[in-house]
């Protein structure tokens, strides 16, 4: 069994527990290469279907960011691969948000096999930007600051 982190980000017993949702997903065939293995450069877009599939789940979408005049782009990647996906397999995509208090989105991905291996785990730090300016903004923006009040609240039930 590889070693590997359990999370990414440091939770402290006064912040609110991290959300999470998953999703089921099957590996397709234009995913994988001739051996049937997918290539290590598609976590990433497995952890975005992850990350909208999150927000959707907790009532937020990217447009939503859009239409409220920010952006998220991401600022840091990181992935640890541990076994292979294949060829029509089926696995799970688990993102989770923790809390952070600034004008930023932290967020942890794992991949998971049906025996409950993983695949692999990563995360992504966004930072919030001014849609127009692109300039980073210094307090996250109200429609962010109205859902972290509702996740402080206790409104959110893991799914995870």
């Amino acid at each position: 069994m590889y070693r590997r982190k359990k999370t990414h980000f440091k939770q402290t017993p006064d912040m609110p527990p991290r959300v999470t949702a998953r999703l089921e997903r099957r590996v397709r065939f234009s995913e994988s290469d001739a051996l049937g293995i997918v290539w290590h450069g598609r976590y990433p877009i497995y952890f975005e279907e992850g990350f909208a599939n999150l927000i959707n789940t907790y009532g937020f979408s990217i447009k939503d960011f859009y239409g409220n005049g920010f952006n998220a782009p991401i600022v840091q990647f990181h992935i640890d691969c541990f076994y292979p996906l294949m060829l029509d397999e089926l696995f799970t995509i688990s993102a989770s948000l923790v809390w952070t208090e600034g004008a930023k989105i932290h967020t942890e991905y794992a991949l998971i096999k049906t025996d409950e291996s993983i695949a692999a785990t990563g995360y992504t730090v966004q930072m919030f930007t001014d849609i127009k300016t692109g300039q980073a903004l210094i307090s996250p923006p109200a429609p962010i600051v109205e859902l972290r009040r509702r996740w402080a609240a206790g409104e959110f039930t893991c799914q995870d």
